[in-house]
C-alpha cells in the first residue's frame, strides 16, 4: 500500500489539536488587521489626513480670534484636538468590526477552538497602533508649527500614553455597538450623535470658565474635559496630577463595563 499522505494522516488521526496561547491568537488576529491595512492602505486616512487637517483648521481659522496669537492657541488647543482627534477615531473599531459580521467572517471565527476574546483584543491592538500613528503626526506637526510644551518631550510621551489607554477603553463601546446594530451606517449616526456633543462641549478649544454657567456645569463632567485636562497638565505641567488619576479611573470602569458586555453578546449573538 502507498504511504499516506501529511494530509491524511491529519484527517485520520484522532488526537484533538491543542488550542493556541490566548497571546499567540491574539497576535495572529492582529497580524490579519494589520495585513486588511496592508492591502487597504486609505484605511489610514484617518489617522494621517484628518489630524493635519483638524491642527490646521482651528489653529489658523480661530487661534487668532481667540487667543490674538496664533501661536498661543496652539500651544492650548493642541492637546485638545489631540484627544478630540484619537477620540472620533475609535469608532471604527466598531464599524471594521461590523463589517466582518455582515460578511459572515465572524461566525467562523467563534467556531474555532481558541480564546475567544482574542478576535477582538487583536483588532483592538492594532486600532491602538492607529491611535499611536494619529497622535505621532499631530505632535509632530505641531512641533513644526510652533508648539512648544512646557513640561518638555517627556511630558508629551506621558500625554499620549494617558491618551492611550482612555482610547482603548473607548473602543470597548464602539466594539459591543458594532455586535449589537444591524448596520455599518446606524453604528456611525449612534457614535457621531454622542462624540460630537461630548468633543465640542468640553475643554478642547476654550477655557470653560469664558462659558455660561449653565453649559459649565456639564463641561465640567464630561469625561473629555477630564481626558484633555490630563493632557494638558502631563505635556504642560499645569494642573494636579488629580487629572491623570481622574482618567485612569475612567478608564479602568469603561473596560470594567463594557469589556464583559462585548463579550456576552460576542458570544450569544
Amino acid at each position: 500500500m502507498n504511504k499516506p499522505s501529511a494530509i491524511e494522516e491529519i484527517l485520520t488521526n484522532r488526537t484533538r489539536p491543542k488550542s493556541p496561547p490566548a497571546i499567540q491568537a491574539s497576535a495572529t488576529f492582529a497580524w490579519r488587521a494589520l495585513l486588511r491595512i496592508r492591502y487597504v492602505p486609505e484605511q489610514l486616512f484617518d489617522v494621517t489626513v484628518f489630524p493635519i487637517i483638524f491642527l490646521l483648521m482651528f489653529t489658523y481659522l480661530f487661534g487668532g480670534a481667540i487667543s490674538g496669537s496664533t501661536g498661543e492657541y496652539l500651544n492650548f488647543v493642541l492637546p485638545g484636538i489631540l484627544v478630540m482627534t484619537v477620540s472620533m477615531i475609535t469608532m471604527y473599531t466598531g464599524l471594521d468590526l461590523n463589517k466582518d459580521i455582515e460578511k459572515g467572517v465572524f461566525d467562523r471565527f467563534r467556531s474555532l477552538p481558541i480564546w475567544q476574546p482574542s478576535v477582538l483584543v487583536g483588532a483592538l491592538l492594532v486600532d491602538t497602533l492607529r491611535y499611536l500613528i494619529a497622535s505621532t503626526i499631530m505632535v509632530t506637526l505641531g512641533y513644526i508649527l510652533g508648539f512648544r510644551p512646557e513640561a518638555g518631550f517627556s511630558g508629551v510621551i506621558m500625554g499620549v500614553v494617558i491618551l492611550l489607554l482612555f482610547s482603548f477603553s473607548l473602543s470597548w463601546i464602539w466594539t459591543m455597538l458594532g455586535i449589537i446594530v444591524r448596520s455599518e451606517k446606524a453604528l456611525m449616526g449612534i457614535s457621531m450623535m454622542f462624540l460630537f456633543p461630548l468633543t465640542f462641549l468640553s475643554s478642547v478649544f476654550v477655557d470653560p470658565s469664558t462659558m455660561p454657567n449653565w453649559l459649565q456645569k456639564f463641561v465640567d463632567i464630561n469625561p473629555i474635559t477630564f481626558v484633555v485636562d490630563a493632557v494638558r497638565t502631563l505635556i504642560h505641567g499645569t494642573g494636579t496630577n488629580g487629572d491623570v488619576m481622574i482618567v485612569i479611573y475612567i478608564s479602568i470602569a469603561l473596560i470594567a463595563i463594557f469589556g464583559p458586555l462585548t463579550m456576552y453578546f460576542f458570544k450569544n449573538k
